[in-house]
């Protein structure tokens, strides 16, 4: 119990002789001794235990644009950490080398000296990341306190599949915008991921009614969800149940972890953007395709640029005080610009 990394978990449940882990919709029942299906929490004489406090894998300032996040905050960076695995099982994972990995030795970082960091690095804002973030709740609930004490945005980058009052904790603590990653129709995110991707919906409603600021992001993959009517699906749950402004970031995909289907055909992402806009969505996004014209912000009304992009970064903004310069049309997000130096 002497290690940094340990710390109660907020979540829990006592079962008979059991406990049961709150945390994400897994809900796992843990008998003494036993780790839960994510391997970061483990029942210790009949407490529940998080073994990655503060213990971070990968660390770096990023562009708010690489969560994505495209209407919130363009421009900035974010003080971006991530731990190591996860609770879903996706056979494609472009971070496998740490989602994929039990917690192991790493360098601990207090809540207090990442946010001084993030000062210290003229980052805006805090961002979860890298593997999910759900699992790092505890250290994730202080580190947004402060955050807020110190005038810094809040973001996560999830596959959603946290438990409600998980939400609901992060969300009291101070998330100010997630981007949740929809992976595809109910058969293929059961077939691929093992999860119930209604829990995900539900997710995505309770933090828009939370005033969250939410993105949603698609992984096109051939084979998996790359079919037109799955695609369409998407789009219309997104208009139907979050709103045709929230914005949809359809990504090309690479080859990783045990998945060899070829990269995603520009075709594909285009036809994805096309499928969107049908479905009656303001805004949607292209992925992984640096330089591409529809990485762009135009306005909805009148069709300015607004916000010209290239990868990761912002290249051009039109966006003042939020506002199409040429027609007035508002934009929803978060729409203070503070390029990067």
């Amino acid at each position: 119990m002497n290690s940094p990394f340990i710390h109660e978990a907020r979540l829990q449940e006592p079962a008979d002789s059991k406990v049961r882990c709150l945390t994400c919709e897994r809900r796992c029942l843990l008998a003494d001794g036993r780790v839960g299906w994510c391997r970061t929490r483990q029942n210790r004489g009949g407490t529940i235990y998080t073994l990655i406090y503060g213990l971070v894998s990968s660390l770096s300032c990023n562009p708010i644009e690489k969560k994505p996040l495209y209407h919130f905050y363009p421009g900035t960076l974010a003080l971006t950490s991530g731990s190591f695995s996860c609770n879903l099982d996706c056979p494609w994972c472009q971070n496998y080398h740490i989602s994929k990995a039990p917690p192991r030795r790493g360098r601990f970082l207090s809540p207090e000296d990442f946010i001084l960091e993030a000062i210290e690095r003229q980052c805006r804002g805090t961002s979860i990341s890298f593997n999910e973030p759900t699992l790092s709740l505890e250290w994730s609930l202080e580190v947004f306190r402060l955050a807020h004490e110190r005038g810094l945005y809040n973001t996560f980058v999830s596959n959603g599949y946290m438990t409600p009052e998980a939400l609901g904790l992060l969300v009291e603590a101070g998330l100010d915008a997630i981007n949740i990653d929809v992976k595809g129709d109910a058969q293929a995110v059961q077939q691929y991921c093992g999860i119930d991707v209604e829990q995900v919906w539900r997710n995505c409603r309770l933090a828009r009614e939370a005033g969250v600021w939410l993105e949603i992001t698609t992984l096109v993959i051939p084979g998996v969800n790359d079919q037109d009517r799955v695609l369409r699906g998407i789009a219309e749950r997104i208009v139907a149940d979050v709103g045709a402004n929230v914005p949809w970031h359809v990504s090309g995909y690479s080859p990783a972890y045990r998945f060899t289907a070829p990269p995603t055909p520009l075709g594909t992402l285009e036809r994805a953007w096309r499928i969107g806009k049908e479905a009656g969505l303001g805004f949607v996004y292209l992925g992984n395709v640096a330089g591409h014209r529809l990485e762009n912000t135009y306005c909805p009304d009148c069709e300015m640029l607004l916000v010209q992009r290239r990868g990761l970064g912002v290249t051009g903004y039109q966006a003042s005080r939020g506002c199409c310069p040429n027609c007035d049309q508002k934009l929803p997000g978060v729409w203070e610009y503070r390029p990067s130096s």
